[in-house]
């Protein structure tokens, strides 16, 4: 059986390191943190922000909503409010196709 990288999960991420993630500046996730409630990244005594896999969601929860469903910021934040849990499912579903989807490209490539 081939080795098998495990994915680490760590408990926080730095901003650099969630803006690297989604490929976004720095300045568009501190303003979805302002105008989303469910964006509350811990910060220390210098103000430094850290999210957690939770945050982590939420963003792509987020994106995925002003990206691709092309809702405006309203129409994401009443969204969320009316449909968070049934959003929340809707994005493990395709984070779950897409990590399928890349897994089957691989077994593609290596034949």
């Amino acid at each position: 059986m081939p080795y098998k990288e495990r994915e680490i999960n760590k408990m926080y991420y730095t901003m650099g390191e969630v803006s690297a993630m989604f490929d976004v500046n720095q300045s568009l996730i501190r303003f979805y943190e302002k105008e989303f409630d469910v964006l509350q990244p811990k910060k220390n005594k210098k103000g430094n922000r850290y999210f957690t896999p939770e945050d982590l969601e939420n963003l792509k929860v987020i994106f995925h909503l002003i990206r691709d469903k092309g809702y405006t910021l309203n129409g994401a934040k009443e969204h969320l409010k009316n449909n968070m849990g049934d959003t929340k499912d809707n994005q493990r579903v395709i984070d779950a196709l897409d990590n399928l989807k890349k897994f089957l490209l691989e077994v593609r490539d290596q034949l």
